[in-house]
């Protein structure tokens, strides 16, 4: 991105109210006096720092100064923990709670083909924006379709947690991601937008595998760190 774009933008982000809608991608692009193209990504630089958001068919609004969810990835927390320690109420919508048999999930599981599954999916709000899109898929021994309560706030974890599971660490891979065009559309996004994409397993004291999950989340909303040790053995020599 251009030096002198980023500048332009930025200070025109600085200049605007919260909530504010932004002029329109062709305007604002022959305002600035740039192809469309080379404006989008851009864009995609500001709306990862999560300072803009784009809700399709709607447009471009400045974000509103929220606090970030910030976790260290040693230890594993529902995001309904994180914005409860943070003060922060978050919502969810597209709650789907599916029964299911499924061959590769049960492979996930590390269970057999036919065994009944548990689907369950929802999209999490911060301020009413969608910033994460979050799966899991449990052994309906694990979780009945019919188990979650009408006060269900999302985590899974939780709900395990509070019902005595001997959950006892998760396995975690983390990648970036360009949206695809389902999760795109589900959290207001562009298709191809950065996500920070994890895939997990948690697992029983007995190394049984509890849950399986793929989380989806926005990058400017959500900060992760890792504390890591300096190895003991010693380096090669040059």
């Amino acid at each position: 991105m251009p030096r002198d774009l980023h500048t332009r933008l930025e200070a025109l982000i600085a200049a605007a109210e919260p909530g504010e809608r932004l002029p329109s991608e062709p305007k604002l692009a022959r305002q600035l006096g740039v192809s469309r193209a080379t404006l989008r990504e851009a864009m995609r630089v500001f709306e990862t720092r999560g300072l803009i958001w784009r809700r399709q068919g709607s447009g471009t609004f400045v974000s509103k100064d929220m606090p970030v969810l910030e976790s260290g990835l040693e230890v594993l927390e529902s995001i309904d923990t994180l914005a409860r320690r943070k003060g922060m109420d978050i919502a969810i919508s597209n709650l789907a709670v599916v029964p299911m048999h499924n061959s590769d999930y049960a492979q996930k599981l590390d269970v057999p083909s036919e065994t009944l599954l548990t689907y369950v999916e929802r999209i999490v709000h911060i301020d009413e924006k969608p910033v994460a899109w979050l799966i899991d898929i449990l052994p309906a021994e694990v979780l009945a379709p019919d188990d979650l309560p009408e006060n269900f706030r999302g985590s899974v974890l939780d709900y395990l947690l509070t019902r005595g599971a001997a959950a006892q660490q998760s396995r975690t891979e983390v990648t970036a991601i360009g949206a695809p065009a389902d999760i795109a559309k589900k959290l207001h996004i562009q298709r191809g937008d950065v996500l920070l994409a994890f895939e997990a397993w948690l697992y029983s004291n007995e190394n049984h595998i509890l849950a399986y999950s793929r989380s989806y989340f926005l990058p400017g909303h959500f900060k992760f760190h890792i504390v890591r040790r300096v190895s003991n053995l010693p380096p090669e020599r040059f």
